[in-house]
């Protein structure tokens, strides 16, 4: 029994609840095709049975006889009115083998249409699930892990799916084929069963390491390509200081690591498939030896049971190859539900009350916010009203982007905290809300696309759309660099911008957020990482656009937020000040000292 248990291991099926989640019912009508196929061939080599009887002249019907089960074949032949012919009987085996033909089409067929449908909506999955993640939970998990399961992984658990279903379909037929055996003659097929029970346990050795190794190249693989992530981003950096030649070295360490545990893999694979059919034939001649010289069988009666049995049999090693196949992926399916659960436990929670626009004020009441429970922002309070400008400065770690995150609802905060126009945020659908937020940030955001991509965000390309796209890079003082570029707004920027300028790519950010029509307008130390020339641009949008936004603005260097209609400077140990940027000289002597440093640079 135990042999029999590791035949078919129940650990194997719980697979198969994985598959059924995106594909329903429909993995029934693929196992019943396969089913089909097993059967018309069944019965396509069951005309060897007449065959036989007419070929060897068998009047008295001693063939017959000793046909078991299998000989109502015959019978059936002669109760329909067919003359039992060499013709009339090959005429009958070329018809049910071409019905086999036609199932087994539709058969492939339907398992490749199911492969995709099922990869498909394995994407579509994770991509709604990552678009409702929390950002808290994403600033802390692992961009190689996000990156390689929604790549690599994706392709490696279709493959595992096709392996899977695969080795059920050569299940299948292994068990229809022995069934069709046992009815001709049960002494051979018991014989032939019992050894391909015993070649299984040739396989669980390949099965183990397999499985080990499929894990080890899932896991190898999210540092691979957080590696790889890594060296993208940061290829200026890299380059420059030629840091990129450890890094390299770095990287193929990795690589080659990935290598040797594919090589496992490979090296069982290799080993299953050489085993197949000396195992096969290895049991088939054993169980001829048996039944001629121990049971004294005639081997004219073998030959059909032989034909039903080297069909199961080599289903059998199939379904096991197959099997070692799937556990080379097998890691991919651990990793994905652990993926999947991961993004499901860590959606984001959202309210009802949709936002049409930040019509009157947003408010923050003494709000507290911690990481760790460590506070980084403590008993914070103000009022930002519709079209007014914040500037928000302040010592490094003292929370500045933490509050732009929990006003743009990145970060959740606690109840009655946090107002959008009277309503608490906890009870905001984000969705309504963040569309009337616009957010530049330190590190421009722009894609490898044309300038109208990139500022209308993958709009039709209309005259309408072109011209809107004029308006709001005018008004984010970029159409004269945009103008006088070779391809105009169909010029396409490189990786990350790398054909533009800081400033220009800060330009090409605002341009965007213009043109959604936002309410209000973040901008999360915009300035900070470009020249003189680019920042006066910059500080010419801020001051053009103020009184028609409603504006946040984290700011380092503090001319930028110079005109703001109130500044919040924020203090390490959590204290905090807020007042025209004039009063703050006054008043402050910390920001008395930040703004004679800062002049002191500037000179």
């Amino acid at each position: 029994m135990k042999r029999i248990k590791n035949l078919f291991p129940t650990k194997v099926f719980k697979y198969f609840s994985f598959f059924y989640r995106f594909l329903g019912a429909s993995v029934f009508i693929a196992l019943a095709a396969s089913m089909m196929v097993a059967v018309l061939d069944g019965v396509g080599l069951t005309m060897f049975l007449p065959l036989l009887k007419v070929a060897g002249g068998d009047e008295s019907g001693d063939l017959t006889a000793e046909m078991g089960d299998m000989a109502m074949v015959v019978d059936a032949i002669a109760s329909i009115g067919i003359p039992l012919t060499v013709v009339s009987v090959l005429v009958l085996m070329f018809f049910f083998f071409s019905l086999k033909g036609v199932a087994k089409f539709f058969a492939d067929f339907y398992r490749v249409v199911l492969q995709q449908r099922f990869a498909n909506r394995l994407r579509l999955q994770n991509m709604r699930l990552l678009a409702e993640y929390d950002y808290r939970e994403f600033s802390k998990a692992d961009s190689g892990k996000i990156q390689n399961t929604f790549s690599g992984e994706i392709e490696r658990i279709n493959n595992a799916y096709r392996y899977y279903f695969s080795m059920l379909q050569q299940g299948i037929m292994t068990v229809v084929y022995v069934a069709l055996a046992y009815s001709v003659n049960p002494k051979f097929a018991v014989i032939v069963a019992v050894g391909g029970v015993l070649s299984n346990t040739i396989f669980n050795g390949i099965y183990k390491r397999t499985k080990i190794a499929s894990r080890q190249v899932t896991a190898k693989m999210h540092t691979f390509q957080g590696y790889l992530i890594q060296s993208v981003s940061s290829f200026k950096f890299l380059k420059a200081t030629d840091l990129i030649t450890p890094y390299r070295k770095r990287i193929d360490e990795s690589i080659r690591s990935v290598e040797s545990e594919q090589r496992r893999i490979g090296t069982m694979g290799a080993l299953a498939t050489a085993l197949r059919e000396p195992v096969t034939i290895g049991i088939v001649v054993v169980a001829i030896f048996i039944q001629v010289e121990v049971f004294g069988q005639s081997l004219g009666l073998i030959i059909l049971s032989l034909l039903f049995f080297y069909r199961g049999l080599t289903s059998l090693v199939s379904m096991q190859s197959f099997y070692n196949s799937f556990l080379s992926t097998s890691g991919s399916i651990e990793n994905m539900e652990v993926f999947i659960e991961e993004l499901k436990s860590g959606q984001e929670e959202n309210g009802k009350v949709v936002v049409e626009g930040i019509n009157q004020h947003i408010e923050v009441k003494d709000l507290t916010y911690s990481y760790e429970d460590e506070p980084v922002i403590k008993h914070l309070s103000f009022l930002l009203k519709k079209n007014e400008t914040i500037g928000i400065v302040g010592e490094s770690g003292a929370g500045k982007t933490t509050l732009v995150n929990v006003v743009c609802g990145l970060l959740r905060p606690q109840p009655n905290m946090v107002y959008v126009d009277g309503v608490d945020m906890n009870s905001l659908d984000l969705h309504s809300y963040r569309a009337q937020i616009g957010y530049v940030t330190q590190e421009a955001q722009v894609f490898t696309d044309t300038i109208f991509n990139n500022v209308s965000f993958w709009a039709p390309q209309t005259v309408e759309n072109e011209a809107r796209v004029q308006e709001v890079l005018k008004l984010a003082h970029a159409d004269t660099f945009v103008n006088g570029l070779p391809g105009g707004l169909n010029t396409v920027i490189g990786i990350n911008g790398i054909n533009l300028s800081g400033g220009q790519r800060q330009r090409i950010s605002i341009a965007r957020e213009l043109y959604r029509e936002v309410d209000m307008l973040v901008l999360d130390e915009a300035t900070s990482a470009l020249d003189s020339q680019s920042e006066k641009f910059i500080q010419e949008n801020i001051e053009s656009l103020s009184g028609n936004y409603t504006m946040l603005v984290i700011a380092h260097r503090l001319s930028t937020v110079r005109k703001a209609d109130k500044i919040i400077f924020m203090h390490a140990d959590g204290r905090y000040e807020i007042d025209r940027f004039d009063a703050l000289l006054h008043k402050s002597a910390t920001f008395r000292d930040m703004v004679a440093l800062q002049n002191m640079q500037t000179a």
